[in-house]
């Protein structure tokens, strides 16, 4: 029987997102993600009793592009999901898969002592995981 090595998601998360506050309109959302060239868009924590959200563009393209809504006229908090499923960076990244797979997720901010410090999707845990 072949010993697999751990893989924890520190290993295979990427830096590529961007902090937005969910005041900032939807247009102002997307010029942060192309200037950035970012994956995702983490939201902001309010206060020190709040969540961080998670901004898609596959909720843009939903809520906003398929509804004909002026992007200058929608905030990212009425788009957004919060609160958002964060990841431990210590956890296996076989438990990361089947949390994914559990509540519907492609991809979540890595979380430690209440900052995000990167991003995970299925694209790191398998391109990386199983190398």
């Amino acid at each position: 029987m072949s010993e697999s090595r751990l893989v924890r998601v520190r290993d295979v998360m990427t830096q590529d997102f961007a902090m937005v506050d969910g005041l900032v309109t939807i247009k102002e959302a997307l010029e942060t993600y192309k200037r950035r060239d970012a994956s995702v868009l983490i939201v902001n924590k309010r206060h020190g009793d709040d969540e961080f959200g998670i901004l898609l563009l596959s909720d843009i393209a939903k809520q906003v592009l398929a509804r004909d809504r002026a992007a200058d006229r929608v905030n990212v908090y009425e788009v957004m999901a919060k609160p958002v499923i964060g990841v431990d960076p210590n956890m296996d990244v076989r438990y990361c898969a089947r949390l994914f797979e559990n509540f519907g997720l492609g991809q979540a901010p890595v979380i430690e002592n209440g900052q995000v410090l990167g991003v995970v999707s299925y694209q790191e845990i398998v391109l990386q995981g199983l190398e």
